[in-house]
């Protein structure tokens, strides 16, 4: 499907004024300044880094609506969404004469009023000839990864669960939510170049999102000289594949997976750190010794990691179950150093400790190896600077995994789910002061709650309450999910978790050995069978063709058909997949799709949702739907 590489595309070629991104970098760029709201700014940072906006020439990114210079010599892109305050700005800069040109860029579609206030700016400055161009780029939504996209990071409180599942919603409210993530699933398939099939459940946000979309499609299909799905957008024959499924579920589906302690790298790092649109920001020093009494408690210094595609451990490693990557942070660090002695050691054989690198290669070839390690130190030098990044970043993890228990309530959760039996008492770890904050607590007896046959006794669940109470937790969260269930009680089945099982494994080898950094005592060493989860299963049945009473009254929408065709014309199966949570979704559902989809050869799946949450952020949301 290849919607990374597409979204950076069209990115590039609007840097480029709009125009096919040049394969010879022998031509000197245009120097040129790019100016972006918020929206802008998160849809690009997780696909160009600074020196890719540097190599096609962008000199200075600024934000809209901050204080900027005028630069009068100098062409300036806009990458902005055609919101009432941008428009403002924009004719206010016109007015001012800040740049050269102006080459307009709209995430989403501009309306046609917006741009006759921009046109009569533009006359009334009189700088209609600096307005070069005005395009709707259609962009409205935010790629992380190869295989996974989510909507919006600005305003996500707009299009959240608690915002479609607030009991006084008014029916306008919900419409204007609808289009809002469909306005962003348009500009998704308009990137994608694809016209696809549309599966959703019945009556949820799902099936009205569906519905929206089917119209919007047909609508901009049926309007052939315009249509955005004909036509040389992205050289078609470049990318050329077969339809996509498109399957919408609603977060209601399965409430406990986005609770669920993880045990994945990249799952673990969202939910114990800050951890948005690929970068981690972490304090420094965390946890180090007390200042002096009366002393100013020094700054912690905030530090900023980006973890992206072109970071091979990353890449390798993020779906690995921690103690995995523990010990393969630990590999990497042992071989660096092996090299970097190596390094060291050829220079002073050689007496050329000092010398620098250009009279050490003039040397003749009998130092050929040393030529080797010589010109190997810059790659050796990134590799220690993600070495390092990984080391800091899973550090802080573990502290994390040992001060909370966390290996103990995956454990535990994951048995729950799996419907296994119990080696130990819900009430024990509720009650143990040394396991988990008030809010692990919560997530483990929701968790317990949804997945539960038989919800407890009264009496059972005063007991839980109290001891939840004791250990200082909000019951809002548990409110909302008693109202939860007894609703999905009477429409639908409960969610079926697969036989997951966690196999505990002998305790870590390389890792305890006393020269790790890692110091792993009393971490259990668990391993994950591969198992679906719903949404994965839900895709499985539809891309299969499987026959299933939970997916067999989906709907079925093809914006190619003439009207009113919801009969399942396509008997061959597909091969290519979106899946999209609407209500939002979590990395650990990602994950599970990329590990369904690693064992299904030729299959492409790629995961999106509303928006992206991690537990802590879903149980605030909860705890307002539940606040009496």
């Amino acid at each position: 499907l290849l919607i990374f590489l597409r979204n950076k595309f069209a990115l590039k070629r609007m840097l480029n004024f709009n125009a096919p991104p040049l394969k010879n970098t022998a031509a000197e760029p245009v120097w040129k300044v790019l100016i972006y709201d918020r929206f802008g700014q998160d849809i690009i940072s997780p696909l160009l880094s600074v020196k890719e906006l540097r190599d096609m020439g962008i000199t200075l990114h600024l934000l809209l609506h901050s204080d900027r210079d005028p630069i009068p010599d100098v062409p300036a892109i806009y990458f902005v969404m055609p919101t009432e305050e941008n428009i403002d700005r924009i004719c206010q800069d016109l007015r001012n004469q800040l740049y050269e040109s102006y080459y307009l860029n709209f995430i989403s579609a501009i309306s046609r009023s917006k741009l006759e206030d921009i046109a009569s700016a533009a006359l009334a400055a009189n700088a209609v000839t600096q307005v070069t161009k005005v395009f709707d780029q259609y962009l409205n939504f935010i790629t992380l990864e190869d295989d996974m996209f989510i909507l919006c990071h600005q305003n996500k409180e707009l299009i959240s669960y608690h915002a479609i599942n607030r009991a006084d919603i008014q029916d306008t409210d919900m419409e204007a939510i609808m289009d809002t993530i469909v306005d962003s699933l348009f500009c998704f398939f308009v990137t994608l170049g694809a016209v696809p099939i549309i599966r959703c459940p019945r009556g949820n946000a799902a099936e009205m999102v569906a519905v929206k979309l089917d119209k919007k499609l047909r609508e901009n299909l049926r309007d052939a000289r315009n249509s955005l799905f004909t036509g040389d957008s992205m050289t078609a024959g470049q990318f050329s594949f077969q339809r996509p499924l498109f399957v919408l579920v609603d977060r209601n589906v399965d409430m406990a997976t986005p609770l669920h302690h993880t045990w994945t790298y990249q799952a673990l790092i969202h939910d114990v750190l800050d951890f948005h649109l690929n970068r981690v920001v972490m304090e420094e020093g965390m946890g180090v010794e007390p200042s002096p009494a009366g002393a100013r408690p020094k700054k912690k210094s905030r530090k900023t990691y980006d973890l992206t595609a072109a970071d091979k451990f990353w890449q390798k490693h993020k779906g690995s179950p921690f103690p995995e990557v523990a010990e393969s942070v630990q590999e990497e660090l042992d071989t660096y150093r092996a090299q970097e002695d190596e390094v060291k050691r050829l220079k002073s054989i050689m007496g050329l400790e000092g010398e620098d690198e250009g009279a050490i290669s003039m040397l003749s070839d009998n130092t050929a190896k040393l030529t080797s390690a010589v010109s190997s130190l810059p790659e050796l030098l990134e590799k220690k600077r993600l070495i390092d990044l990984h080391t800091n970043v899973a550090t802080a993890v573990l502290d994390h995994i040992k001060s909370r228990k966390l290996d103990v309530y995956f454990e535990f959760e994951e048995k729950l789910m799996s419907k296994s039996t119990l080696d130990k008492s819900l009430l024990d770890i509720i009650s143990d002061p040394d396991a988990g904050t008030p809010e692990d607590k919560m997530r483990l007896f929701l968790i317990y709650y949804i997945t539960a046959q038989q919800a407890p006794s009264e009496s059972d669940l005063e007991q839980y309450k109290k001891a939840l109470l004791d250990a200082g937790c909000d019951l809002s969260p548990l409110n909302y999910i008693k109202q939860w269930k007894a609703f999905t009680k009477m429409a639908a089945t409960p969610a079926n978790y697969g036989n997951s099982g966690v196999k505990p494994m002998g305790l870590f080898s390389r890792v305890m050995n006393t020269g790790s950094q890692f110091v792993m005592e009393g971490v259990k060493n668990l391993v994950l069978k591969q198992h679906n989860l719903p949404v994965t299963r839900i895709l499985d049945n539809l891309m299969e063709m499987k026959s299933h009473p939970e997916t067999d009254d989906y709907r079925y929408f093809d914006p190619k058909m003439l009207r009113g065709s919801e009969r399942y014309e396509n008997k061959s199966k597909l091969s290519s997949a979106i899946v999209f949570v609407v209500g939002g979704g979590n990395f650990i559902e990602y994950q599970n799709l990329v590990d369904y989809t690693k064992s299904k050869q030729g299959k492409k799946v790629v995961y999106g949702c509303s928006e992206l949450f991690n537990a802590s952020q879903f149980i605030k949301q909860l705890s307002q739907l539940g606040q009496k």
